[in-house]
């Protein structure tokens, strides 16, 4: 069986849990003899090729392709998109790079005999125009290569499925790992809210990471529940490397939080818990790990409460250095205000550190063994979070149930379904 699937980013070049699911879910899918074409706006040359083959749009030579330039201008009007609506976003980002990436956007990139796409690969003010130019070279590399079925991952690639599916006539799956109504607070973008709509209405099947988006996908998108089906996510852990400097324990209990910075994580809940919970005991710091548009303000309300000798902000992290943080940690919270699912908390049991998860997650649906709080119930949260430290026979348990029931949790199972779907698709 052969895939084609789309998608914004890879490993090791990843922003947040996209790039982390998508791994996960194609070599998975590659240990089940599916042969699949991984296609990117932008490939950087350090990514793993060894089972998946890995394109990136800025690869394509459009001379020779014999793309049109002007196919690469966006048909609509380009909406800027505010930090909050669009995942992994930072608008400080936004400032540093606006002019560059605008530039670089509005022009090519030629050499000697070629002329090809300029991706930043982010998600910047030029995103509209990249999400559209994605879509015209990815249908040129339909053109080229040889599937069964098409896969695109979340709305940044939903055109560019819609693309292939129209070239071809292969039967199209999007995967929903978010929707705008989870990334905005509920403050939609209009123009996502469409493309994910047509994103959806095109697709043969819509794959949701939670029965919660799912239910999201049927009410909000209209979108016909025959035609929607759950697939959770999975999660992988690795060995740990020490080479990331972080404070030392010492007699210190740490919380951490690892997402984010943005409302839909939801940061001012975590600062609000560590408040409550510094008024009961000392002895603790709390760690919060990410970035994101609402990084800055969260310094700013640890000052004003008076926490900063209690809170270290570590900015984004990964591979080793989440591991590292995990190995650190006495507690970890998930505090979001609406999440599709959260591998993070999975992480967190894997490394044998009590978790405790909002009931607004989609992880909520498969794990027992870690403690559920509503997102806004600072003081449930805080008394969680305040026991688990006092008492080392509630630890003890929440570790040991929690990192049996976590390693259940794989991408292997859900690889597994997607074939299914795979294969229904293809005989309908």
């Amino acid at each position: 069986m052969n895939v084609l699937m789309f998608g914004w980013e890879f490993p090791p070049n990843i922003s947040g849990g996209l790039g982390t699911a998508c791994y996960g879910i194609t070599r998975s899918l590659a240990d089940r003899k599916t042969r699949i074409t991984f296609v990117i706006p932008k490939t950087y040359g350090n990514e793993p090729h060894d089972q998946v083959r890995v394109i990136g749009a800025n690869q394509i030579d459009l001379i020779k392709s014999k793309i049109r330039t002007e196919r690469l201008e966006i048909p609509v009007e380009c909406l800027s998109v505010e930090s909050q609506m669009v995942p992994y976003v930072d608008p400080e980002l936004f400032r540093k790079q606006h002019m560059a990436q605008q530039e670089k956007l509005k022009s090519t990139t030629t050499s000697d005999r070629s002329l090809a796409v300029e991706f930043t690969g982010q998600y910047g003010p030029g995103l509209m125009s990249e999400i559209h130019n994605f879509s015209v070279v990815s249908e040129y590399i339909a053109s080229q290569t040889q599937f069964d079925v098409i896969h695109a991952h979340d709305w940044l690639t939903f055109p560019a499925g819609i693309a292939a599916k129209k070239l071809s006539g292969k039967p199209l799956v999007v995967h929903v790992h978010a929707t705008d109504f989870d990334r905005s607070g509920g403050r939609i973008n209009p123009r996502v809210f469409q493309i994910e709509q047509d994103g959806m209405e095109q697709a043969d099947c819509v794959i949701c990471v939670s029965n919660r988006t799912r239910q999201t996908v049927i009410e909000k998108y209209k979108i016909p529940a025959f035609k929607t089906r759950t697939v959770y996510n999975g999660v992988e852990f690795g060995k740990t490397n020490n080479t990331i400097s972080l404070p030392l324990k010492d007699k210190n209990k740490i919380v951490t939080f690892l997402g984010r910075i943005t409302v839909q994580k939801g940061p001012e809940y975590f600062i609000r818990v560590a408040e409550l919970v510094l008024g009961k005991m000392k002895n603790v710091k709390f760690i919060m790990a990410g970035n994101g548009d609402l990084h800055h303000e969260m310094i700013r309300k640890v000052a004003d409460l008076h926490l900063s000798d209690r809170f270290f902000f570590t900015g984004f992290l990964k591979g080793d250095e989440v591991n590292r943080m995990m190995k650190l940690s006495d507690v970890f919270v998930m505090p979001s205000i609406s999440e599709p699912f959260g591998i993070c908390p999975l992480e967190a049991m894997q490394s044998g550190i009590p978790t405790i998860i909002s009931k607004q997650s989609g992880v909520s649906e498969v794990v027992k063994h870690a403690l559920k709080v509503d997102f806004w119930d600072v003081h449930a949260m805080s008394d969680a979070v305040h026991a688990l430290l006092s008492y080392s026979s509630l630890s003890k348990m929440m570790v040991r149930f929690g990192k049996k029931e976590s390693g259940s949790i794989k991408w292997e199972d859900a690889a597994t379904k997607i074939q299914t779907i795979y294969r229904e698709l293809i005989r309908a």
